[in-house]
Order: C-alpha cells, then structure tokens, then sequence
C-alpha cells in the first residue's frame, strides 16, 4: 500500500508539471500578466509612489516642527573656570538641553497650493500608468493575433506539403505507366522540398513570434510557452458603423494620453499660482526651551586667609599708617545635584516672526514668468494631444477598412486560385500540363490561402484599435 501510495503521488505531481509547462494563454491572460509583470509598466507605477510621497511631503508641511537637542561636553586643559573666574588647568563637563518649535501661521497659502498640487501630481501619474498599459495591451494583442496567423499559415505549409507528397506518389505511378515523362516527377521532388523549407520557415515566423511575446510577458521558457486555441472570425463590429465625429468625441472622453494632458496643464497651473505666492509676506510663530548644568565645584562660602590675612588697601594721611583689609577665599563644595540644575536653570523663549519680500534680484518676478512659460506649454501640448488622438482615430478607421476591402479581395482571389488549382489537378493527372506548369498553379494557390490568413489577421486587429479607441478594451478576440 505504501508503494501504491507514492506511486500514485509521483504520478500526480508529475500530471502537474506536464500540465503546468502545458498552459495555453488567453488575450485576456496574457494582457492582464503583461500588466502585471511588464518592466516598463512596473517603472511607472514607481512614479505613482513617488507622487504620493510628495503629497506626503505636501501634508506634512500644515504641521508644526518640533526639534529636541542635547549636548554633554568635556573640556581638559587650560580653561576658566566657572566658579572662580580664574585661568586653570582642569577638566570640566557640562550638560544641555532643549527643544524648539515653530509653526507657519500665514505663508501666502502655499501650503494649500502645493497640496493641491500634490493631489493633480497623483492623478498625473496614474494618467501615465494607464497610458503605459494601453500600449502593453496593445502590442500584446498584435502579438498575439500575430502568433495566430503563423498558427494559420503553418497549418497551410502543412496541408501543402501532405498534398504534395500525395502528389508525388501519384507523379510515380503516372511515370511508372508511362503517362508523363520522368522530368515530371524530378519537378515534383523539388516541390516536395520547397515544401519542406516553406514548413520550417513557417515554424521558425511561429517560434519567432512566440518568443516576441513571451518577452512582453517576461517568460523566460519561451520554449513551452503557446497561446490557447482562438476561433477568431473577421465578423463586423458594431463601431465601425458609427459615425467618425463619434468615434472621436467618444475618444477624447476616454483615451488616458488626453487626461494626462489636461492633468499636466492643471499641475502647470498651480505652479503659477505657487510662484506668485512668494509675492506674499509670511508669519510664523517660534518657541524654545533650554536649560543646562555643570559638574564643576560651587562656592559654599568665604574664610578667612590664613596664609594671608589682610592685604593693604592704602594709608592714613598724617601718621601714614597702613590702612588694612582681611582678606577671605571662597569655601568650594561639591555642584549642586544635577537635576536642580536643570529646573534652576531653565529658560523659555518665544515670539513671532514676520517677512515681508520687498527686492530678492527679480527671482520671484523670473520664477512666476518662467511657470508661465510651462503653462502654455502644458496648453499647447494638450491641443497637439487632441489633434494627435483625432488623426489616430481617423487613421485606424481608414487602416480598418482598407483591411476589410483586403480581407475580400484576398477571398476573392483565394477562391479563384482554388478553382484555378483543382482545374490544374484534373488536367495534370490526365496529362494535358506538365509538373512545372502544375507547380505555378499550386503555388499561386498555396499564396492565395497565406494571403486570406495574413488579412484576416490584419483586419481583426485594426478593428480592435477602433474598439480602443471607443473605449472597449483589448482582452478578448
């Protein structure tokens, strides 16, 4: 039983990994693992971060600045001291503290501005991630509709090759009766082995576009990597019947690079207004406390010199006796304890602030004049921007219907050269043609069906730009 039981999960978990390196990719899989994972759209959203950091910035500016310091010192060698006042040779330490604090109480409202800035920053920057994964979504699904047709044209390559070397073998049996001569059936080989390269290179385009893809998914087995079967059909769309003006209005609702647009000009705006702000006098109010100790001796009181106990101060006019002074010298103790140093010595200072610009070498006057500059940047960029999603939308219709015109066209051929190609069978296998002649036929048609396949592909993907621009998004086919 216990064999049977490890058996039996081996056996599973070797199911899974098959099945694991066995995934077939939706559109919608792919494009939601491309936003995902996707380098460029990861850098961008680090600009999202950091938008929201200045808003942080910008917040943090409304509130008060509290800052504590401290300090202890030693002092050795020759240095006054304190107590006496007199120049000696000794080490003393001290001891302080405090804090301050400030706060803006009128700053021409640019505290207000740049949080406002602050905020348009943040939808800027989301602006741009969207952007970012638009053109994600969107080279994702070329790529995607790209592997299907080498899916498509491989299979073609495929079908011709097996149709030729039915071909040849019936070429054999028609040379071996004698019904064409033998240069037919060396004109088959070749066809046989152009068929073979046209296979390779079609696998080659097939790998080629898998590992395309792969890339925008950052897969590294590439390899392993495929996409789930897809019945795409080159079916008409709903938006391609709607009017061209709509198609346009409707995109410059929707379409992020137009929002980005205008985000940047509103950030350009309160620049301006961030500027002139400095034009404006600004108060602020200020509080401090400090306080300090010392660990140096402390005069406890005075005696009497003993080594030199009265000093003359002058005579007395007349008998010139010496006039005397005692002399005393201060009694040291040890310092006062420390922490009635410090409520002995606190101190307390505050006040208000006020500065008014009145000349700074025209900087305000340039800074103002220079953010306006940016404003009509911002301006003409949003016009440029309008003009630029109206041609793109004017452009993917016409792409989409010359793709659709193609598409027919390519059908229409694609049935001819199938007509042409079944004629050429008939009239080959009773000898009215030779192999060459039979060939070109085949080839013409073996393009025809490459040709139906590459503007299939074509127009799907073109009408899935209109749907973009409309607003319906890339996930499905």
């Amino acid at each position: 039983m216990r064999r049977n039981f490890i058996f039996l999960s081996v056996l599973c978990l070797f199911v899974q990994a098959a099945s694991a390196q066995t995934k077939n990719w939706t559109l919608r899989e792919c494009v939601e693992y491309a936003l995902e994972k996707n380098i460029q759209v990861r850098q961008t959203a680090l600009e999202v971060d950091l938008a929201q950091i200045s808003k942080n910035d910008a917040f943090g500016n409304f509130l008060p600045q509290l800052n504590g310091q401290a300090n202890h010192s030693w002092n050795i060698g020759l240095n006054q001291n304190i107590t006496t006042g007199l120049l000696e040779n000794q080490t003393t330490q001290f001891t302080s503290a405090g804090f301050n604090a400030s706060v803006d109480i009128y700053g021409g409202l640019r505290n207000q501005i740049q949080l406002r800035r602050s905020n348009l920053a943040i939808l800027a920057a989301n602006y741009q991630l969207d952007r970012m994964k638009d053109d994600i979504a969107l080279n994702v699904a070329n790529a995607f509709v790209q592997i299907l047709f080498n899916k498509e044209n491989l299979k073609v390559q495929q079908e011709q090759r097996t149709n030729n070397e039915r071909q040849l073998e019936r070429t054999q049996e028609l040379v071996a009766a004698g019904s064409v001569p033998r240069a037919d059936l060396l004109d088959m080989e070749a066809t046989l082995a152009s068929s073979n390269l046209a296979v390779v290179q079609a696998e080659n385009q097939l790998l080629l576009s898998k590992l395309s893809l792969a890339q925008l998914l950052q897969l590294q087995d590439f390899k392993n990597f495929d996409i789930a079967p897809t019945d795409a059909e080159a079916s008409p769309s709903s938006v391609m019947l709607e009017d061209p003006e709509k198609i346009v209005a409707r995109a410059k609702e929707v379409r992020s690079e137009i929002k980005l647009a205008e985000a940047n000009r509103s950030v350009a705006e309160q620049d301006v207004a961030l500027a002139r702000a400095a034009y404006q006098p600004t108060l602020q109010g200020y509080y401090s406390f400090s306080t300090r100790a010392a660990y140096a001796d402390r005069i406890m009181g005075f005696a009497p010199d003993l080594e030199n106990p009265f000093s003359p101060i002058g005579v007395v006019q007349g008998t010139d006796q010496a006039v005397l002074q005692p002399n005393f010298v201060p009694v040291l103790g040890r310092h006062a304890p420390i922490f009635d140093q410090f409520s002995d010595n606190k101190g307390h200072n505050f006040g208000l602030q006020l500065t008014i610009p009145i000349l700074n070498g025209f900087s305000v006057r340039n800074n103002v004049a220079r953010n306006k500059v940016a404003l009509e940047r911002s301006k003409i960029a949003l016009e440029q921007t309008e003009l630029d999603v109206e041609r793109n939308v004017y452009q993917a219709l016409w792409d989409a219907r010359g793709a659709f015109e193609s598409y027919q066209s390519a059908q229409t051929v694609a049935a001819a050269r199938a007509l042409s190609y079944e004629y050429a069978k008939e009239k080959y296998e009773v000898g009215m043609i030779n192999a060459f002649d039979f060939n070109q036929v085949q080839t013409l048609h073996v393009n025809a069906q490459s040709d139906v396949a590459r503007a299939k592909y074509d127009y799907i993907f073109k009408v899935k730009v209109v749907e973009f621009y409309f607003g319906i998004p890339i996930n499905q086919l």
